[in-house]
């Protein structure tokens, strides 16, 4: 029956996101050319409001927990479990306030409305999976930022999304890189639930129905423990709450 709703919301569903990223993109062009990064955040964040209230087309709950209250003015690296694309937008819009940046792939910065364009201008890091200097090189320039203005950064230290919703080994090397320009950031964990169920037969054909969790867990202790233990310790937290 879940798939049977599928079928008939799902095309419902792309249609208004489509139709999202098509309206935010002359708006993010003229916030960006003429007002600036305040401006363009403002549209990016909005935007990122919009694609999630879509997830209600397909009957989609979408909820956001957070333990502790998280200092404003300060580097934060969210390190997140992957489960599907619907964990950006979402991510985006909680996280709002800590201007959360991301490591993207590069292939994404063309031809996508409005994606491609918050892409190449809105702080975060577009790598060649293929060049691992361009890479490394590329997120070194996002922790400068990062340390500049106290921006935050959302990390999937999985590598790709998880297709069964099981926690794959975690990869410290972005971490790690990012920590080396901005050591004194906060290193939080977010657990993602059930986004994975979405797109569990196909990424057009979607499934109705499930509640979609980010819960934003507390703060690791990093004093005088190596990356790798700190990691661990956010896999941990993550495993246990999903």
């Amino acid at each position: 029956m879940r798939r049977l709703f599928g079928y008939f919301l799902s095309p419902i569903h792309h249609l208004f996101f489509l139709l999202t990223l098509c309206i935010f993109q002359p708006i993010q062009w003229v916030c960006y050319k003429f007002f600036g990064y305040a401006a363009h955040k403002k549209a990016v964040d909005w935007l990122n409001f919009f694609l999630v209230a879509t997830y209600y087309l397909l009957g989609l709950r979408v909820s956001y927990y957070k333990n502790k209250a998280l200092p404003i003015g300060k580097p934060i690296i969210f390190i997140a479990n992957h489960q599907s694309m619907y964990d950006i937008p979402a991510l985006i819009w909680f996280l709002r306030k800590y201007h959360a940046k991301f490591i993207s792939k590069i292939e994404l910065t063309k031809n996508i409305p409005s994606i491609s364009f918050n892409l190449k201008n809105g702080g975060g890091a577009n790598i060649d999976r293929k060049d691992a200097r361009q890479a490394i090189t590329e997120i070194l320039k996002m922790g400068q930022r990062m340390k500049d203005n106290n921006w935050g950064a959302v990390i999937f230290p999985e590598g790709t999304r998880s297709k069964t919703g099981l926690l794959k080994d975690f990869q410290i090397g972005g971490i790690a890189t990012l920590l080396k320009k901005v050591p004194d950031a906060i290193i939080v964990p977010v657990a993602i639930r059930n986004s994975y169920k979405v797109v569990k037969y196909s990424t057009f054909w979607l499934m109705p129905g499930y509640h979609l969790s980010f819960k934003v867990l507390d703060a690791i202790d990093k004093q005088n423990k190596t990356v790798e233990t700190v990691v661990a310790e956010a896999r941990n937290a993550i495993e246990k709450n999903i």
